[in-house]
């Protein structure tokens, strides 16, 4: 026992006499800008998305801001030349060519009987819902839609393969709106089931 005592104060002094001085290290605090954090207005897209592809047993989606910025861009073109017409990006080359999966969401203004018109107030995760509703129409045996119906944006959301997601809205002087949300790696390929 003595041995350990002994052996245990030789090494504290040791250790105290070689330690360098400690610099005094102030308690000031730096922010750090969080790396793709979701905005406020789109909070819930990441919980509407992933709780659909929990029913699956996929993995869970994150935020990309450079998908939303892609997502913000098509949704501006679109409504500052075509007042929110719901088109998805072209496949062909030029500036707008679809690079990503799409899903897309168009919204009408209120229209009031004394001529009012105002924006409907509607948010992401009613939006998500809705494309996660097409999973009614999709037929995962025979790998389609339900005839006249469509459910792309519903395999869009559970495709195996997609990891990020990243979403905007522009709204057009008629106060109608369109949501942009696009999935990096894409999916509905055809021929190939989405899980």
């Amino acid at each position: 026992m003595t041995n350990y005592l002994f052996l245990f104060l030789a090494l504290f002094t040791l250790l105290a006499c070689s330690s360098s001085p400690r610099k005094k290290v102030s308690d000031t605090r730096i922010a750090l800008p969080i790396v793709n954090a979701v905005p406020t207005s789109f909070r819930g897209t990441l919980t509407s998305h992933n709780s659909v592809r929990a029913k699956l047993g996929l993995k869970p989606l994150h935020w990309s801001n450079k998908l939303a910025h892609y997502a913000q861009q098509w949704a501006n073109h679109q409504a500052n030349t075509q007042n929110c017409y719901m088109k998805h990006r072209p496949h062909h080359a030029g500036p707008f060519k679809q690079i990503y999966g799409e899903n897309l969401f168009w919204a009408s203004p209120k229209r009031w009987s004394d001529g009012k018109v105002e924006l409907q107030r509607i948010s992401i995760g009613e939006v998500i819902k809705s494309w996660a509703d097409e999973d009614a129409d999709y037929n995962y045996n025979n790998n389609r839609c339900r005839i006249g119906a469509q459910c792309g944006h519903y395999t869009q959301i559970v495709w195996r393969e997609t990891q990020a997601v990243g979403c905007a809205i522009a709204v057009c002087p008629d106060k109608s709106q369109l949501w942009v949300c696009n999935y990096n790696p894409p999916g509905n390929y055809i021929g190939e089931r989405p899980y």
